[in-house]
């Protein structure tokens, strides 16, 4: 390792974090794609990000932050620099009252649910199923079936880069359609406090379940993926325009238009980074030349060929 990392390994070490040197990222991304890094680091305090960020930005060195490496594709000859997992090490659930739950960031969202059904709190249930944790959830304002994170989220705390840590409420949190102010701000999501209703655990229950069927029948579960690979375009659905445009099926290598939904580009066995962004480019190029409308990537593309956002999401 570079003097310099191992300057950040070593702090990271007297922190009690979770060191992996030449990490494969493939095992920390849901599409299962991804070389090494230099460092990985599983944080496990608070403590662990105010002294560990700013080290790294005070020895310029690159980093990543991922979750549970849901809505991220990672170039499969590596990265350089640091990948800090935000996971089971720093997760955890309280309760302000009986309809206020804190959780930290690396805290999965199938997780939370379950904890609101135990406790009889609806207004969660949209999320069931979305395989990414609490912070990834609140930096893409994660939705699904006419729910999103913005409608549950009463504040969050972050952290900057200089490790100065604020409290954020909903007119201050700029959520959008799969954006937060977190997306391009470089902050750390901490924790989040979310705010449910009561209800009837049955009926809570029952729309889960309902919720979860219909992903386990409409999308290709069964493969490798970042979920659905396209931003809804205004006016639109990336994968009614996929289908019309005859892709499904489309595959370069291993990387495929999932047959079952084509909104889906999923990993059939062992496709790479180059296979998946050569077939993201055919999508987007003959959507564009047929329908004109311009297709936009939803998961975080990371690569040292590429210039993305140094901090990327889960």
């Amino acid at each position: 390792m570079e003097p310099d990392i191992e300057k950040i390994s070593a702090e990271a070490a007297k922190l009690g974090c979770i060191i992996e040197e030449n990490a494969l990222l493939k095992n920390y991304t849901t599409f299962r794609i991804g070389g090494k890094c230099s460092l990985l680091i599983k944080p496990v305090s608070e403590e662990s990000f105010s002294v560990l960020i700013p080290l790294a930005e005070k020895l310029d060195v690159p980093y990543y932050i991922f979750g549970k490496g849901s809505n991220l594709i990672v170039d499969s000859d590596g990265i350089n620099g640091i990948v800090f997992v935000i996971g089971k090490d720093f997760s955890g659930i309280s309760f302000r009252n009986d309809e206020t739950m804190i959780c930290l960031s690396g805290t999965p969202l199938s997780q939370i649910c379950l904890s609101a059904l135990e406790n009889s709190l609806t207004g969660m249930e949209f999320a069931y199923g979305i395989p990414g944790t609490l912070g990834g959830a609140v930096f893409m304002n994660a939705g699904a079936y006419g729910g999103e994170m913005k409608d549950i989220i009463h504040s969050v705390k972050a952290m900057d880069i200089k490790g100065n840590y604020k409290e954020y409420f909903p007119d201050e949190l700029d959520f959008a359609y799969r954006r937060s102010r977190f997306t391009n701000s470089g902050e750390i999501i901490i924790s989040a406090e979310i705010r449910l209703e009561k209800g009837s655990r049955s009926e809570i229950k029952e729309k889960m379940d309902k919720l979860m069927e219909q992903r386990r029948s409409r999308q290709p579960l069964e493969f490798p993926s970042a979920g659905s690979t396209f931003k809804r375009p205004a006016g639109s659905y990336a994968s009614l325009l996929i289908e019309q445009c005859g892709l499904k099926g489309t595959h370069v290598g291993d990387a495929e238009v999932s047959t079952k939904h084509s909104g889906f580009i999923i990993n059939k066995g062992n496709a790479d980074f180059s296979q998946l962004m050569e077939l993201i480019g055919i999508v987007k190029d003959t959507v564009k030349n047929k329908t004109g409308y311009v297709l936009e990537c939803e998961p975080q593309i990371i690569s040292d060929k590429i210039t993305t956002e140094r901090n990327d999401g889960r």
